[in-house]
């Protein structure tokens, strides 16, 4: 999966957890929980559905990666590659 493919799977999976997000105005630096308003319950969805779609192991542990759309992206696109 390019970096490409896992940016918009990841905007595509916030816009079901949010639908009111803005997705056009994410930049690779943003906080994705603070940017799409993304509580504790969202950013746990958008975890399950990640793994659901990817089939990878995000440990809790991991978690943070995932914070910023840069991070994720690499974090996911070395999951995968794994």
């Amino acid at each position: 999966m390019t970096e490409a493919e896992i940016r918009a799977l990841i905007l595509e999976l916030i816009g079901e957890i949010a639908p009111e997000a803005d997705l056009g105005s994410a930049q690779d630096q943003d906080d994705l929980r603070e940017i799409f308003d993304l509580d504790s319950m969202d950013f746990a969805n958008l975890v399950v559905a990640l793994h659901d779609r990817l089939g990878v192991n995000i440990p809790e542990v991991h978690y943070n990666q995932l914070f910023k759309l840069e991070s994720a992206i690499a974090f996911l696109r070395n999951a995968i590659v794994q």
